[in-house]
Formats: C-alpha cells, sequence, structure tokens
C-alpha cells in the first residue's frame, strides 16, 4: 500500500533528485564500462529537462503551424486558428503580449523579447506539470510487484525537475545573463554604473549626496544577484512544498494501516486524505502555471526596469488618446 499510495514511507522521495542507475549485476562483464554508479549516475532531472525541452519544441512548433495563416484558396478561413492546442498558445501569447508585456516593456522590448520570455513560460509550465504526473509512483509499483532489488535506483525518468535548486538556479542565471545584457546594451557601461549608484539625478547632484553613493552601490550591486536568487528560491520552494504536502496526505492511509488501525478506519482516512490530495493536486496545476507566469513576468520586469521607454510609452499614449506627441513633453 506504501507504495501504491505515495512510493514509500518518505514524501521528499517525489521532490528529491535521484541519479539513474540499473541492476548492473545482471549486466556481462563486457559491459562494465558503461556501468553508472549512484556517484557518477545522471540526475534524473536532466533526463526530465531535455524531454521538457523537446516536447515544448514539438508542442510549439505544432501550434505555430495551426497559428499561421493557411493558402488564400481557404479565403476568410485561411486567418482561423486550427485545432485546441493552436488555440490554447495563441490566447495565452496574445494574452501575455497585450495585457502584461507591451503596457510594461513597451513595443519595442516586447518584439525583441518575447522569444525569449514565451519560450521561459511554456518551458517551465512544462517541466511543472511534469512533476504531477506519477511517472516516479508507477516504476516504484511495477518494481515493487516484480520483486526488484533496490527500487529507490530505479528510478529513470519522473519527479518534480522545479524541485531542485540546481534547476531552478540554472534558470535564473540566463535570465541574469539575459538581464545584464540587456542593461549594458541599453545603458551602456557608463550608464548601467551611474544605475548602480543611483541614478543620473543623484550622480549629477549635489556634491553632498555623493556620501550615500557607496551605499546605493552595493545594495544595488547585491540587488543584481538577489533578484535571480529569489526567482530561482521562490520556484524551488513552491514546488518543493506543493508536492511534499500532496504526497503526505497521500500517505496517511498507508499509515493508518501500519499503525493497525480497523479496516473501516484505515478506508475512512484513505478517502478522506485522497480528496484532500485530489483538490491539493487541483491547486498544483494552478500553482504550476503560476510560477511560470511569475518566474517569465518578473524577468521581464527586471529588463524593463533597465531600459529607455518612457518616452516611448509617452508618445504611445498621446496617439492612442488622439493627442499630438508634443504634448508629451
Amino acid at each position: 500500500m506504501n507504495f501504491l499510495l505515495a512510493s514509500g514511507d518518505n514524501p521528499l522521495g517525489h521532490v528529491v533528485d535521484r541519479n539513474i542507475t540499473a541492476e548492473w549485476a545482471k549486466l556481462p562483464e563486457s559491459a562494465s564500462a558503461w556501468r553508472l554508479t549512484q556517484d557518477s549516475g545522471v540526475p534524473v532531472s536532466c533526463l526530465v529537462i531535455i524531454v521538457s525541452g523537446i516536447l515544448v519544441t514539438w508542442l510549439l512548433w505544432r501550434a505555430a503551424k495551426a497559428i499561421e495563416t493557411g493558402p488564400s484558396s481557404q479565403g476568410i478561413n485561411r486567418f482561423v486558428t486550427k485545432g485546441r492546442l493552436g488555440q490554447f498558445v495563441e490566447a495565452i501569447v496574445v494574452a501575455l503580449r497585450d495585457q502584461m508585456l507591451n503596457p510594461m516593456m513597451g513595443e519595442k522590448q516586447t518584439r525583441r523579447y518575447l522569444p525569449f520570455l514565451l519560450s521561459m513560460f511554456f518551458f517551465l509550465l512544462v517541466v511543472n506539470l511534469f512533476g504531477l504526473m506519477p511517472f516516479a509512483d508507477i516504476q516504484h509499483m511495477l518494481k515493487n510487484q516484480l520483486g526488484g532489488p533496490h527500487m529507490e535506483e530505479y528510478i529513470l525518468f519522473g519527479g518534480t525537475a522545479t524541485a531542485n535548486l540546481m534547476v531552478t538556479g540554472g534558470l535564473a542565471t540566463i535570465s541574469f545573463v539575459v538581464i545584464q545584457i540587456h542593461s549594458i546594451r541599453e545603458l551602456g557601461v557608463g550608464g548601467w554604473l551611474e544605475h548602480l549608484c543611483g541614478g543620473h539625478e543623484l550622480v549629477a547632484g549635489p556634491k553632498g549626496l555623493w556620501l550615500v553613493v557607496p551605499i546605493i552601490f552595493v545594495v544595488e550591486f547585491l540587488g543584481l544577484f538577489i533578484k535571480p536568487a529569489a526567482l530561482a528560491i521562490r520556484l524551488f520552494a513552491n514546488m518543493v512544498g506543493g508536492h511534499t504536502l500532496m504526497a503526505t496526505l497521500l500517505m496517511f492511509g498507508a499509515m493508518a494501516a501500519k499503525a493497525g488501525l480497523a479496516n473501516w478506519a484505515v478506508g475512512t482516512i484513505t478517502v478522506a486524505s485522497g480528496a484532500f490530495a485530489l483538490i491539493i493536486f487541483f491547486l498544483e496545476v494552478f500553482v504550476a502555471f503560476l510560477q511560470a507566469f511569475i518566474f517569465m513576468f518578473l524577468t521581464a520586469v527586471f529588463i524593463s526596469t533597465m531600459s529607455h521607454h518612457d518616452d516611448e510609452h509617452a508618445h504611445e499614449h498621446d496617439e492612442a488618446h488622439g493627442h499630438p506627441a508634443e504634448a508629451a513633453h
């Protein structure tokens, strides 16, 4: 029952990364050169990331084919998106672009970074949803039924890759590099350093204010690393917390059985905990979307704070309301 409900007695088994190993004792001696040990094995999260990347590429390619304009022989129907996948992706892309990114970043920066931001969003979404699929539990259950030894070492695929801080840290590092490249390209090295010192108004202001410049520089410089670190830790903590809670709820029935309770009590506890776990599951589906969005959106926010787009927003606002561009000044 333990393995059916929660893959063992420890709920952290759902979120702790493992290395890919096999029952090498059954292999011939000639295969010993290919042996992977628990110390040198490939982390399961790496395989999940690779599969997720391939899947995201394929899904977005299919969606792009469904969204693209068809031949003129189709008439006005050539502008209609085909299939639910294409319609789902198009709705998300249009909403993120028009409602979230354009108002904040401006049209120019949105066009430049939209492919990167959307790729990050959909990749994180797929990885997060993979963590909700019971691949690891199915492998545990099958190996338990087959009676294979060392079951804990037989997880070849599954688990929550974003519950690994190294994975979320790697994604945050990519965001950090993109943000800094954009900052230097947009502001120049001098403008980037000036921003770290509190901005042009402070640096070119009264000399008496220069005393606070070193303090502001230290805070802003640390903020360069704290912001992406917060992205990594937030995603990691949400994935670990939600999955651990769901696994713990599913363990209650097995724990009641091990405690020797009556069958009716075990059944009642199992049904109740299963119902609550189902609620948490749907909440985790929402969290998977939410955390992918937050990671993407905050990356866009950090990019936007290092951009010169105030005049662009003013020009767009005035044109939208029928005022001449000079009114912005």
